[in-house]
């Protein structure tokens, strides 16, 4: 099967842009074993170093995966923040994803630190 890759001639439609990023984590079964959101800049958007954000509450960027298929326009409004009760106007992306914990077979995606 192939990966999907993200069109790098769209990089300057991302980059710089405030994405809203939901991770919702499950075990083998496919539980729920927990979400979290974190919102920040985007860095960098390219198939080599995939989506690298700069969280707000943090100086180590979060990266994700050269997959688009995570990633949405976020129609304008104020979004909150379950965990903490931030509010985001008008970002520009959303981002959901599901995750195994890490050292499960399956891929993870590379989170902030803090995750649980």
């Amino acid at each position: 099967m192939e990966q999907p890759q993200l069109d790098e001639s769209k990089a300057s439609d991302y980059i710089g842009k405030t994405i809203l990023l939901g991770v919702t984590y499950v075990d083998q079964q496919e539980r729920v074993l927990g979400q979290h959101q974190w919102f920040g800049k985007i860095l960098t958007f390219n198939n080599k170093e995939g989506i690298r954000i700069k969280l707000s509450n943090s100086d180590v960027p979060c990266s994700l995966p050269p997959d688009p298929r995570g990633i949405s326009k976020a129609k304008p409004g104020i979004y909150r923040l379950r965990s903490t009760g931030e509010e985001i106007v008008n970002p520009d992306y959303l981002a959901f994803w599901t995750s195994g914990r890490p050292g499960m077979k399956e891929g993870s995606i590379f989170l902030p630190p803090g995750a649980p």
